[in-house]
């Protein structure tokens, strides 16, 4: 059996080109011990794949060059050599970016007994989801009645985050682009803010007409002049959680660093970064909490799918032209 697969034949500096993206094929050897077939239905493509292709090693190692890259992916056990799984399980894995992977079944997790769609398991109900809900509840620390600010609020990670703060009880403000995007937030009862065209002051300005009370929770996804903007209406004792800072990951140059960080120091806030796969030992509590809010249809999510494998490249760089709402996934067919 043949495999399709993407490989990256260069690092980049800035936006990726398309060329950079290579679709090779390869015969799969016989089944190892401990090893499964896999029958890919669905791929995700994530901001985070960006800091994979530097070439240098952070809190993940980088995509080797000409190797089959790799990601979160949602698919059909089609051959086993492990006794825990079946022919026709159901199954999440990192074998993404290509059609049948072919890996050790100690990274392959069965799909929990829950009426979802499958691919929720790679948004609302995946990392993205767990993304959310660790930042909101384990470093922000959110509580009912904080105000609430969330940038990139649109996307899989925040959209989920606006939702959860406003469950709580919560004031909830939401930073997007697109004018379908604001509206949607707007729909799910929060107070949308548009950063197109605006300065940090003028962001700031629109955000304190949203929440006039200031902000005690900021869920950080985008940095640059949404972060200026945000330390600018910070209450005293303010929580920052960083997941990421979408702004900067093709700057070819570093980006200049907010001018008001001492608003950490006069408003006493905390600011801190976090890497969601640190806190999965808590994952089966966020399910616990979130998976029969989306079953019951009482927390919305959206999808933008992208269809075929060879689509896989364009999926992933669509995500840093605001070319996705909620979740970018590719089905595979």
């Amino acid at each position: 059996m043949q495999s399709r697969f993407f490989t990256l034949t260069g690092y980049p500096t800035g936006l990726p080109e398309r060329e950079l993206f290579s679709l090779e094929h390869q015969e799969l050897p016989a089944l190892g011990e401990g090893e499964v077939r896999i029958r890919n239905h669905w791929l995700s493509v994530d901001p985070y794949m960006r800091g994979r292709m530097t070439g240098m090693h952070t809190y993940i190692a980088p995509f080797e060059l000409g190797k089959p890259m790799e990601g979160g992916a949602i698919g059909e056990v089609i051959e086993s050599n492990d006794s825990r799984l079946k022919i026709g399980d159901t199954v999440s894995h990192m074998g993404g970016w290509r059609d049948i992977a072919q890996v050790s079944a100690e990274g392959v997790t069965p799909l929990p007994d829950i009426d979802v769609p499958e691919q929720a398991y790679l948004g609302v109900l995946g990392m993205p989801g767990m993304t959310a809900w660790t930042g909101l509840n384990i470093i922000a620390e959110c509580k009912p009645g904080d105000n609430v600010l969330v940038s990139a609020a649109s996307g899989a990670v925040g959209s989920l985050a606006v939702q959860l703060a406003k469950a709580k009880g919560c004031h909830v403000v939401g930073i997007a682009g697109p004018a379908h995007k604001l509206a949607w937030l707007e729909s799910l009862g929060i107070e949308p803010v548009s950063y197109r065209d605006r300065t940090a002051q003028e962001l700031s300005d629109a955000i304190k007409l949203a929440s006039p009370n200031g902000i005690d929770v900021y869920f950080e996804n985008v940095g640059g002049i949404c972060l200026e903007a945000a330390l600018s209406q910070l209450n005293e004792g303010a929580r920052i959680a960083v997941c990421g800072m979408i702004d900067s990951y093709n700057a070819e140059t570093p980006p200049p660093g907010p001018r008001n960080l001492a608003q950490l120091v006069v408003r006493k806030a905390k600011m801190q970064g976090f890497i969601v796969a640190d806190h999965w030992a808590s994952y089966r509590y966020f399910l616990n909490e979130v998976a029969p809010q989306v079953a019951k249809g009482s927390i919305s999510y959206k999808e933008t799918v992208q269809e075929g494998l060879e689509s896989t490249p364009d999926a992933f760089l669509a995500l840093f032209e605001g070319g996705n709402t909620g979740k970018m996934l590719v089905k595979l067919t």
